[in-house]
């Protein structure tokens, strides 16, 4: 069987999602990570 993974890039976390071949959802998983300013206000 075939599967797509479709991975979205967010500001504050990144998450794919895994399609089967009928364009079902399969798996979602996401992570959110830190975010880093040089400094305040940026």
């Amino acid at each position: 069987m075939r599967y797509v993974a479709a991975i979205d890039q967010g500001t504050t976390s990144s998450r794919c999602i895994v399609f089967d071949a009928e364009g079902q959802v399969v798996a979602v998983d996401q992570h959110e990570h830190e975010q880093i300013f040089p400094q305040p206000g940026w």
